[in-house]
């Protein structure tokens, strides 16, 4: 029995990659766009994820027609007005780009994950894996964006408190540069500073979290902030072109800072 996913803002870049991904492990995807868009194969659903009732919706139609959710990757986000917003200090910035950074990038993460395990603790499995970054440990684009992103890493850690024993896991995701179509459109050979040809393409995300979902351990990270080319070292998971990625822990100074006693998880130890 194929296995039921949902990827929010996956019609294109890095939800784009991780849905073709996940279809191609044998899922069942459904993605979410506001324009109910999505990649061949998968399940489109229209979803203005600034508005709950349209985001209940979403899962109301998956239990439905679904029966349930065994996966969801919270991957929704949207720019500030005029991405070049992340050039600019915080008190040159409007204060409207909390509703995009925050709203968007981090309260769409916690309405879904709440639907999510409204599905997944009666049936006492599944995984919601929500795509953050090493903006959490270093500077990384603008003030707002580094706190959405250490409150996705926080907000993992307690779900997981809260979800321990039923069966059900949550994590935070690090991926490093991606080599969205976006940023191969640019052509350079490196942005900020890191390496295109060592970047992850955004289907070896896809796979890193199918083969993070079959991991028969997997309620051993439950809780926890994981890099994802570091878990794609453990799972033997590679780029499309068969290289293993760059793990950008040495350029941020560390690793996740959840849990706080900065242990590693068991696959990447």
């Amino acid at each position: 029995m194929a296995r039921t996913a949902l990827v929010t803002g996956g019609s294109r870049g890095v939800g784009q990659g991780v849905a073709t991904a996940l279809l191609a492990d044998g899922w069942t995807v459904y993605v979410t766009s506001r324009r109910g868009t999505g990649p061949d194969g998968t399940i489109a659903l229209a979803c203005d994820h600034t508005d709950d009732d349209a985001v209940a919706g979403v899962f109301e139609t998956i239990a439905r027609d679904a029966g349930g959710l065994d996966l969801l990757v919270n991957n929704a986000w949207t720019s500030p007005e005029g991405f070049g917003g992340f050039s600019d200090t915080f008190w040159e910035r409007p204060v409207d780009d909390w509703d995009t950074l925050i709203g968007v990038g981090l309260r769409a993460h916690y309405v879904a994950s709440v639907h999510a395990a409204r599905l997944m603790v009666p049936t006492g499995r599944g995984l919601i894996a929500s795509i953050s970054s090493f903006g959490s440990r270093g500077h990384l684009h603008s003030v707002l964006y580094g706190m959405s992103k250490a409150a996705l890493d926080k907000m993992a850690f307690d779900m997981g408190h809260d979800l321990d024993g039923t069966g059900v896991t949550a994590v935070s995701l690090w991926p490093g540069l991606i080599r969205t179509e976006l940023l191969l459109s640019l052509g350079v050979d490196e942005f900020a500073g890191f390496s295109l040809q060592r970047a992850e393409d955004p289907e070896f995300v896809g796979r890193v979290i199918a083969a993070l979902a079959d991991d028969p351990a997997l309620a051993d990270h439950n809780g926890r902030t994981l890099v994802t080319a570091e878990l794609g070292i453990a799972y033997g998971v590679t780029n499309n072109d068969g290289t293993p990625p760059d793990s950008h822990r040495g350029a941020f100074g560390g690793g996740p800072l959840f849990p706080p006693d900065g242990g590693p998880a068991r696959a990447i130890s």
